[in-house]
């Protein structure tokens, strides 16, 4: 069965494409299917947002569709920037200035106070209107430097304790196997499996 990806972040495409590497399901992008919306996050929660994405994303192709919504929640800032991760100081600052600024605003704050994690809705909307619904969780705290090349987004920051590396210094298997969107694509390709077998 083929799904539209909904999104157009080329770092979630690779890490989803190696998830769901089955023959089973086919994943083509939004880019494969000709689609070119920019689908507006605003929902309060990643669930919401996520469902809102696969949803539109299977009316406009007509075919199943899958979509995900993420962030990051940092305890300290009041579980900031959670929903508004990608729109965090603005839609088009670079990752770069947005890490630099949640370290500055970290400064001095002790390892227990520093507590984080990775958050992922995933959503499938299937075109006779079924809806299937994963979600996972990655622990950790933000680290104080800028550390890893892999990854995108705030994966520089973010320290695993339980592995001891920061998160962009996985790699695409290390952490599809414990990352948020790992556990959440993961549980939502078995569910799709067990609907379509």
């Amino acid at each position: 069965m083929k799904f539209v990806f909904a999104t157009k972040n080329e770092g979630k495409v690779k890490e989803v494409l190696k998830i769901f590497n089955t023959d089973k399901i086919d994943i083509i992008t939004m880019l494969d299917a000709n689609i070119d919306v920019d689908i507006i996050e605003d929902g309060n929660t990643f669930d919401e947002n996520a469902e809102k994405k696969a949803v539109e994303i299977m009316k406009i192709s007509k075919m199943p569709a899958i979509a995900d919504d993420s962030g990051l929640e940092i305890d300290y800032m009041d579980k900031k920037p959670g929903v508004m991760s990608a729109r965090f100081l603005g839609k088009d600052t670079s990752y770069d200035f947005k890490n630099r600024h949640i370290l500055k605003l970290l400064e001095g704050v002790a390892d227990e106070k520093r507590t984080a994690r990775f958050v992922c809705s995933a959503c499938a909307a299937f075109t006779d209107g079924k809806i299937i619904r994963a979600k996972g969780v990655l622990e950790g705290i933000i680290g104080y430097e800028i550390k890893g090349k892999n990854g995108f987004g705030y994966d520089p920051i973010f320290f695993v304790k339980s592995i001891g590396k920061y998160s962009a210094e996985l790699s695409l298997d290390e952490k599809n196997a414990i990352s948020h969107r790992g556990k959440a694509m993961t549980e939502l390709r078995n569910k799709i499996l067990e609907i379509i077998k």
